[in-house]
């Protein structure tokens, strides 16, 4: 069996064991860049699977998982990790005096660093990346050089550009990824999706849920829609207000779901 087939079968066991639905052409893209070694980027709105599919691929991989959630609070100490000023004070900087924070312990360990939004990272928290992606060290003052453990892995996610809070990375950091974006999926994959996360198997409930969540993502008075998450959430409140729900029922389940998870146009 040749490469390419070997990563096609190896799509369809992560796939079936993981109850992705569809992604075949992304999960492909994702494993041969984590076969190859290279940091990835994932690319596209709220809600289309990013996180899921980096935790699937890590579980595949059988590699920790380690995750930071993107903050402009975060800085580069909170990233690479920071002094214990008590154990500094009595036994001075010892390697026990230092607490690794999420870089660190993921690249000693080999593990993924998972990275969640990472265009709301501060500008020194991004840089502080770019030794270990490009060398595999990490450079603790007083502490010298730390070597990344093979098998570290950084995947990290972003936000489309026009989203509101973020920035654009440095050119310097996107060099050192290879992108892959995803979008929303088609209706039908979407009714599996629902049908699978909400435990919902009325067909009527699951097609509606989709379909009002679906119209939010074109209606004009809107500037960003809901995503397959939402539909999950519809379906599962909606069935649990009435085994038949009416038309009332789904407005007042619609209003509750959604009212946080889209965002109309300035004006309205």
């Amino acid at each position: 069996m040749g490469a390419q087939e070997q990563l096609v079968a190896e799509v369809e066991e992560v796939r079936e064991k993981y109850q992705v639905v569809g992604r075949r052409e992304e999960l492909r893209r994702i494993l041969a860049a984590a076969r190859a070694g290279r940091h990835i980027l994932l690319e596209g709105p709220v809600g289309v699977g990013k996180t899921f599919l980096a935790k699937v691929v890590a579980s595949h991989l059988g590699r920790e998982f380690v995750r930071v959630d993107g903050d402009e609070r975060l800085t580069e100490s909170k990233l690479i990790g920071y002094w214990d000023p008590p154990i500094v004070l009595s036994k001075g900087y010892v390697r026990e005096a230092f607490i690794e924070g999420p870089l660190t312990k993921a690249a000693l360990s080999g593990s993924i660093l998972f990275i969640n939004e990472l265009n709301r990272l501060p500008e020194s928290a991004q840089n502080a990346l770019l030794p270990v992606m490009d060398e595999g060290l990490i450079i603790v003052p007083h502490l010298g050089e730390l070597r990344a453990k093979p098998g570290f892995l950084i995947i990290a996610t972003q936000n489309p550009e026009e989203s509101v809070g973020v920035t654009r990375l440095s050119e310097a950091l996107r060099d050192r990824f290879v992108l892959i974006k995803l979008d929303y999926q088609s209706e039908e994959e979407e009714r599996e999706i629902v049908r699978l996360r909400s435990g919902v198997n009325d067909p009527e409930v699951v097609s509606t849920a989709v379909r009002i969540v679906r119209e939010t993502r074109v209606a004009p008075s809107i500037r960003r829609g809901a995503s397959v998450r939402s539909a999950i959430d519809l379906a599962s409140v909606v069935s649990q207000m009435s085994s038949s729900p009416s038309e009332d029922d789904w407005v007042t389940a619609a209003v509750m779901v959604l009212s946080t998870r889209v965002e109309l146009r300035e004006g309205l």
